[in-house]
């Protein structure tokens, strides 16, 4: 129930919208476990009350196999604090708003049957980063912003794509989490952490700034190009990476 709503929220926060509410639409099968019904409300309502969301509506019908769940976050932001995946620009730099890695070192515990590790409770608790988005929402320097959800490798390119422009990646920035490698930390997926480009004249500035109102700091991994290619350098040095994290429709 967290996680569910927390995906949906993290895609508000990535566009620098305050969410408000959401609604929730389930399919359930006749033998459907109360008790875990009773645990999926209990997770989403907490995450809901925390940021103060109200649920607005949805619907609730049969299901033949299998339970679906379907969540649909609605926020507010004024038309100027909108960020999307088309406004990169070359010569912006690249940043990261927290490590990666966490959730696909988590996944990989909770599969090999460890399901009590910190790491394990990132994957399943991911926490969407509002007050970040909404904060970096306001800030004009901010061109470009998604959320990481298949991967930084994955993601982006699909800023990349939608602002016509390349990137080019430093391997030794990635910030990555404890125990997770640098591949896992770059494809991964499901950290849920904000990816944005900014204007590299005043990227001291959104860094301090940031660093000043959330104690944390932005990473900044590499910088946005005009040749619509990903390239991956080391210390400097080109690395013929062929690094992709997820693809979802």
């Amino acid at each position: 129930g967290h996680k569910a709503l927390a995906c949906n929220i993290s895609d508000l926060a990535a566009c620098g919208t305050r969410p408000e509410a959401f609604t929730l639409s389930m399919g359930l099968p006749p033998d459907t476990d109360y008790a875990w019904l009773d645990a999926f409300f209990s997770g989403m309502g907490a995450l809901a009350e925390r940021f103060g969301l109200a649920l607005a509506g949805g619907d609730t019908t049969r299901s033949a196999a299998g339970i679906t769940i379907n969540v649909t976050a609605i926020g507010r932001a004024a038309d100027t604090h909108i960020k999307r995946r088309s406004g990169a620009r070359p010569g912006d730099v690249i940043f990261t708003a927290g490590a990666l890695g966490a959730s696909g070192t988590g996944l990989r515990d909770i599969l090999a049957g460890r399901y009590d590790t910190p790491a394990a409770a990132v994957h399943r608790n991911p926490r969407p980063q509002v007050a970040e988005g909404v904060w970096l929402g306001q800030r004009h320097e901010v061109h470009a912003m998604m959320d990481i959800s298949d991967g930084l490798a994955s993601d982006i390119r699909h800023i990349m794509e939608r602002s016509g422009v390349g990137a080019a990646i430093d391997t030794e920035r990635i910030p990555a989490a404890a125990d997770a490698d640098i591949r896992t930390a770059a494809c991964a997926g499901e950290d849920y952490v904000l990816l944005l480009t900014a204007d590299c004249a005043d990227t001291e500035r959104l860094a301090a700034d940031f660093l000043a109102r959330f104690g944390a700091p932005l990473h900044p991994v590499g910088r946005i190009t005009d040749c619509r290619e990903l390239k991956w350098f080391e210390n400097g040095t080109l690395r013929p990476l062929d690094w992709h994290g997820f693809t979802h429709y």
